[in-house]
């Protein structure tokens, strides 16, 4: 099976130092020395794993196959994988990106988009949803907002607070009061 990691981001330094986006919770053995990951849309279709450190909350990764600046900004928006025989089973509740997009997301019985993405991030994770409309929007992915993921049924439900999905669309904008002149 095929993990999604990280996706890189842009170069750090001159030496072919690349910013990653964990995707992972593990990113201490997905990024070890030695490791290999497949590399989606890149001129090196494996990247094999020099070093890594973290530079604050941000992951610096070197890869043998990329030694400058100019490589590292090529391989920019890059998706790493890493294979797998099998998934680890646990007992935790945790899904991986793959498994939920392309869901359904309902709220109640009415299908208001489907699953894109997951963004990983420290505080927590969110949701990319696309809504019917064809907008992006970012679900807290959290029990109180998602109550229910359904992998064989093919959706996940959401309880969002009022406002989840029109807050940022130019039509729901409050009106000011104030008519033009």
């Amino acid at each position: 099976m095929r993990v999604r990691v990280a996706r890189l981001g842009k170069p750090h330094g001159i030496r072919g130092e690349v910013t990653v986006e964990v995707m992972t919770d593990d990113p201490g053995s997905r990024f070890a020395p030695g490791t290999v990951l497949e590399a989606e849309n890149s001129a090196h279709p494996h990247l094999t794993v020099e070093g890594a450190r973290w530079n604050k909350e941000i992951l610096v990764v070197a890869f043998e196959e990329i030694v400058s600046r100019n490589d590292a900004e090529a391989a920019r928006g890059t998706f790493l994988y890493f294979d797998t025989e099998e998934v680890e089973e646990d007992d935790s509740e945790g899904y991986y990106e793959h498994e939920l997009e392309g869901l359904e997301v309902r709220i109640g019985d009415a299908v208001v988009g489907k699953v894109t993405g997951l963004r990983t991030g420290t505080a927590q994770d969110l949701l990319v949803v696309e809504d019917n409309e064809g907008e992006e929007v970012f679900v807290p992915f959290v029990e109180q907002i998602v109550p229910e993921v359904d992998l064989e049924g093919g959706f996940v439900r959401l309880r969002p607070p009022d406002g989840l999905f029109t807050v940022n669309k130019a039509d729901s904008v409050p009106d000011d009061g104030l008519e033009e002149q």
